[in-house]
């Protein structure tokens, strides 16, 4: 085993170990016989196997791709030195100027749980979905247990998945263009991502809707607005969407807010007393 190998081990074991469970919205618990999360807690969280996470911990496997190292580093609530260091040592240049970065800084992890009476995601540049808290995933299902691929909310709109949002048509075509503009102009800040060019590669090839919108060159950035989710256990459920830049990246805050003393105010309320269930977002 080689040094390197054992520091990416030691260096996973030791921050799973200083995470405690409420951070990540897990209970504590009274029989814990192990300081911070379980390891199974982990790889849950990060969507990673529990065999690859303990092959890793143990030196037995090296070399994870970027994208489980960045899972790992926001699971762990690594700082920036922290996950550029895990980058270097999962054998890996930190990503640059011209990548993406999809770290979740830790102060962003805190707005997640302290926000828990409203539902809040957090988005990447290129649409992919990387964290919700509770009434979130209430609201529109737990994407955790998902693909990369099936996370990415471009992908699901322009190749059919199902969704919750109740559009009439014109603001479903509003929608394609402002999910292709936004896109576009990812690429044009983001050039060497490599997430982001295989998504747009794959898109071409899967939707001619997306190729006929991205052939016309348009760039824009989506905009706050209001959403209808028609969901399976309270009915409509009309919210404001507002959209918040985490500073010094590019990361999209999503917080979808109920008018006060509303209808849809009382139905956001009855959701979160009935908690998290299987539904398809």
């Amino acid at each position: 085993m080689q040094v390197q190998d054992r520091e990416l081990g030691e260096c996973l074991r030791s921050w799973r170990e200083r995470v405690t469970p409420p951070e990540v919205g897990l209970p504590a618990g009274a029989t814990r016989r192990v300081p911070g999360l379980r390891r199974e807690e982990v790889a849950q969280l990060a969507g990673v196997s529990l065999d690859y996470l303990a092959r890793l911990e143990q030196g037995r496997a090296v070399n994870p791709s970027p994208s489980v190292v960045g899972a790992l580093a926001r699971t762990l609530r690594l700082t920036a030195v922290e996950r550029a260091h895990l980058f270097r040592l999962a054998g890996h240049a930190e990503p640059g100027s011209g990548a993406i970065s999809r770290h979740i800084p830790p102060a962003v992890q805190r707005l997640l749980e302290r926000l828990s009476d409203v539902p809040v995601m957090v988005f990447d540049a290129t649409t992919q979905l990387l964290a919700a808290n509770d009434l979130a995933r209430a609201l529109v299902g737990d994407f955790s247990a998902r693909s990369e691929r099936d996370r990415n909310i471009a992908w699901r709109h322009f190749t059919g998945g199902p969704g919750l949002v109740l559009r009439n048509e014109a603001e479903a075509r509003d929608m394609d263009e402002q999910m292709v503009g936004d896109l576009r102009d990812a690429v044009s800040r983001y050039p060497t991502d490599e997430p982001l060019a295989r998504l747009v590669e794959d898109l071409l090839a899967a939707s001619p809707r997306f190729q006929e919108l991205w052939q016309r060159h348009a760039v824009n950035r989506r905009a706050a607005s209001r959403k209808t989710f028609m969901h399976p256990e309270v009915g409509p459920i009309t919210l404001d969407c507002d959209v918040l830049v985490v500073q010094g990246s590019d990361l999209r805050v999503i917080i979808y807010t109920p008018v006060l003393g509303s209808h849809d105010a009382d139905s956001l309320a009855l959701l979160a007393a009935i908690g998290l269930q299987s539904f398809v977002g």
